[in-house]
């Protein structure tokens, strides 16, 4: 009797192991994806940069001393012609004074010299003596009087003074920086060019040149200078963007230096559009490139693409792709052919 009812509960145990198990859900894999549309080089033709006059020295004066006064300060406009510091000018003064009175000597003792030469009391030798002696106090008496002169430092132009680097009861030595003048005129914004984009650009290419206030109205502007060698510690390579001095007021007021700016270059002028993909976006097969590219459906499909350029934002595509189509931007390492996906827009792309 229990051998029966053990065979029974094994049959009832093995009928229900037989039951078939409900298929599993097929998940569908989540993948970044964006709408192919972007000029390559929309992005990189736009650079921040400052504003800066086109001509900016450091001034200094021409001889050491102690700064006795400064009359001007960082930012004021000043005229051509204009005091800007003096040095103390005790020094100067008697060196002058004996310069002078040197030269008085020998021009007293030339005059004496020529009287007796017309008398015959003195020889022609001794007369050109005194003539060279008289010539010599009379450059020291000069070469003086500019010394003293140069105790006083006026501005060369009209310009804005930038900055202030030396004080009153500073002693400076000759040619030493006491102040940084810009002068007034053409005006121009400094930017760098990065490594990767340097053979893009040539001097005299057109760009607008936007100052970053409240109206943001365009100038027309130009590269004026590309430096050939880059910073050893940005490696970008320092450029100068000049626009034309009557654009240089906003909203009536002058414009002022070392103001934040942006320059755009136009990098379509007399070429095909291209398209930029991320590097992300790019699947290696060997030599070959490819992207994933996705259907209407959510399926993609692998399709080749030729690479233009590689640029530090993307790579440039020359063929393969055509605006408005939707690829994969990342984790294209784990997608397979046919497959569906659940779109996850980029940052930078377009509402699925």
């Amino acid at each position: 009797m229990k051998s029966i009812l053990l065979f029974v509960s094994l049959a009832v145990t093995l009928s229900a192991c037989s039951k078939e198990s409900p298929p599993p859900v097929k998940t569908v894999r989540p993948a970044l994806t964006q709408v192919v549309g972007a000029l390559a080089g929309e992005d990189s033709s736009v650079y921040s940069g400052e504003v800066r006059a086109r001509h900016e020295v450091a001034l200094g004066f021409r001889t050491g001393g102690k700064i006795i006064e400064r009359l001007v300060e960082a930012g004021m406009q000043v005229k051509a012609g204009q005091v800007l510091a003096r040095l103390d000018p005790a020094d100067a003064s008697l060196q002058t004074g004996a310069a002078q009175a040197q030269f008085k000597l020998a021009e007293n003792d030339a005059m004496r010299y020529r009287e007796l030469r017309s008398k015959g009391f003195v020889s022609q030798s001794a007369l050109d003596a005194k003539e060279a002696t008289l010539q010599s106090a009379a450059a020291q008496a000069g070469l003086t009087r500019n010394q003293s002169d140069y105790t006083t430092l006026r501005a060369g132009h009209d310009g804005l003074v930038t900055a202030t680097l030396a004080e009153a009861g500073q002693v400076v030595s000759a040619g030493q920086a006491v102040l940084r003048l810009a002068e007034s005129g053409e005006l121009e914004v400094a930017i760098e060019i990065p490594e990767a984009q340097f053979a893009m650009r040539r001097v005299g290419d057109a760009a607008e040149v936007v100052v970053l206030t409240d109206d943001g109205s365009p100038m027309t502007g130009r590269l004026r200078e590309l430096s050939s060698s880059a910073d050893p510690a940005s490696r970008t390579y320092p450029a100068r963007v000049a626009f034309s001095a009557e654009a240089g007021h906003i909203s009536g007021r002058q414009m002022a230096l070392g103001m934040t700016a942006r320059v755009r270059f136009n990098s379509s002028q007399g070429s095909k559009a291209e398209l930029l993909i991320p590097i992300s976006a790019i699947y290696q097969q060997g030599r070959q490139t490819a992207v994933w590219v996705v259907a209407a459906d959510h399926s993609v499909s692998l399709r080749q693409v030729e690479i233009k350029a590689w640029r530090d934002n993307g790579a440039v595509i020359a063929s393969g792709l055509i605006t408005g189509e939707r690829i994969v931007s990342a984790g294209v390492h784990r997608l397979s052919a046919g497959e569906k996906i659940q779109l996850i827009e980029s940052v930078n792309g377009s509402a699925p």
